[in-house]
């Protein structure tokens, strides 16, 4: 089966890749021929999600999924939350992203956080929406080189490592996105 992944996020992409295995042909914005940055004006993941996937499904006729996710901070009234990819705001840095929670979490004890992401399907004109959370805290310091965004300073609970420490196969099976696009997979077959 044919499906874009709406997004120009490259690491995200592999992500996905890596979950779904061979069963799905897994094409990017790009090789849609869409090289238009995606409308990301709401104030929910959920509404961004599906703005997302209904721009592409709109002006490119082709099944789609996007996503959208948040990191919610606990002692930050769940912050930065919807914002998270422009925390720092523009241009987009996940450097200044982390230094400024970092920051903000300077003498906090409370550092539970999770990562939430909502996925939003069009198939065949019709929506469907899945949810994946990985819950854990934010950690003082960076950690590790893998992954991308607040991924160095994200450790889920039970682990002693954070999510750049991991494997992307490990990171898979426990993270956020992937417990999202596990019930996208399920929906899917």
């Amino acid at each position: 089966m044919k499906i874009c992944f709406a997004t120009n996020n490259t690491k995200k992409i592999q992500e996905v890749k890596a979950a779904l295995g061979d069963s799905f042909d897994i094409v990017s914005l790009e090789d849609i021929g869409c090289m238009e940055e995606l409308p990301e004006t709401g104030d929910t993941l959920d509404h961004n999600a599906f703005q997302k996937a209904r721009y592409v499904f709109e002006k490119y006729g082709v099944d789609c999924f996007a996503d959208d996710t948040g990191l919610e901070v606990e002692a930050l009234d769940g912050a930065p939350g919807v914002y998270s990819g422009r925390f720092a705001g523009e241009p987009r840095s996940d450097e200044r992203n982390v230094s400024l929670l970092l920051e903000k979490l300077n003498g906090q004890s409370n550092r539970r956080a999770r990562f939430r992401t909502v996925i939003a399907l069009i198939l065949k004109g019709k929506e469907h929406s899945f949810e994946g959370i990985a819950d854990g805290e934010i950690i003082s310091e960076r950690t590790g080189t893998g992954g991308f965004g607040y991924d160095p300073v994200f450790r889920p609970w039970g682990y002693t490592k954070t999510f750049a420490e991991i494997s992307m196969q490990e990171k898979n099976t426990i993270s956020h996105r992937g417990k999202a696009v596990k019930s996208l997979i399920e929906f899917l077959k």
